[in-house]
């Protein structure tokens, strides 16, 4: 019982599970700004496509 008290210990003394948690945000932020980028480009070149079969 007195071992598995001190991994929990460590376990929350251990500051590697914060950093993950920070690198996941991150990603999810640049993900998010990514999605948000091909979402406008994507708007915009369907537009130029529509403009380019309606002058042919």
């Amino acid at each position: 019982m007195k071992d598995l008290m001190g991994k929990v210990k460590h376990f929350i003394r251990e500051e590697e599970g914060a950093s993950a948690v920070e690198y996941g945000l991150l990603v999810a932020g640049i993900a998010v700004v990514v999605m948000a980028s091909i979402y406008l480009i994507g708007q915009k070149l369907d537009a130029k496509f529509n403009e380019v079969a309606n002058q042919l």
